[in-house]
């Protein structure tokens, strides 16, 4: 990859980043075990169009600096809330990459792609679900029912949302493909 790639990789990671963090404090509900939010779209983007490094850079730095300029700023769990999104980004970023292998790419097959991130947020919802539990050790307000009673709604949030959020990712990324933004095959 030359360097002009490379500087342009960066700046398309970097702008999905300053999505995903614009994302997750607008267009978002808040409560303290559920949030509803869109901000997955860009490490769904990032990671059909530049594999599990895009999706996971996206994820990593884009929750991290949502993490940093949130209410809760540096804390000792912060690094354990960077493990759900950045699950979503590697797990569906890999999935992309291997159809990228074979000469296709996961946005042309639109329900396997549907299937796809439903499946990365379900382990994303239960990677959520160990890092609330963890938490709830680490700052004793531990809850049986809280922290796992929880994860049945949150599980069906996140059908929801990621319906919703592929069903924006396919367009985009197959409209950035066809434009030529994507240098870098997935």
């Amino acid at each position: 990859m030359s360097s002009k790639e490379k500087t342009m990789f960066l700046c398309r990671l970097a702008l999905l980043t300053a999505a995903y963090f614009v994302l997750s404090i607008t267009l978002t509900v808040k409560t303290p075990y559920l949030e509803i939010t869109f901000k997955s779209l860009p490490v769904v983007v990032g990671a059909l169009m530049f594999g599990p490094v895009g999706g996971g850079l996206v994820a990593l730095f884009g929750e991290l600096l949502a993490q940093m300029m949130g209410p809760y700023g540096l804390m000792p769990t912060t690094v354990l809330w960077l493990l759900p999104p950045l699950t979503r980004g590697l797990l569906l970023g890999a999935v992309a990459a291997a159809f990228s292998k074979r000469g296709s790419h996961l946005e042309k097959r639109p329900l396997m792609c549907y299937g796809v991130c439903l499946g990365a947020s379900i382990v994303t919802s239960c990677v959520t679900t160990v890092c609330l539990w963890l938490d709830s050790l680490i700052y004793h307000y531990y809850n049986f029912a809280l922290i796992f009673g929880s994860a049945l709604v949150r599980f069906g949030k996140e059908i929801v949302v990621t319906a919703v959020v592929t069903s924006l990712a396919i367009p985009m990324v197959r409209l950035l493909r066809r434009m030529g933004r994507v240098s870098q095959p997935a």
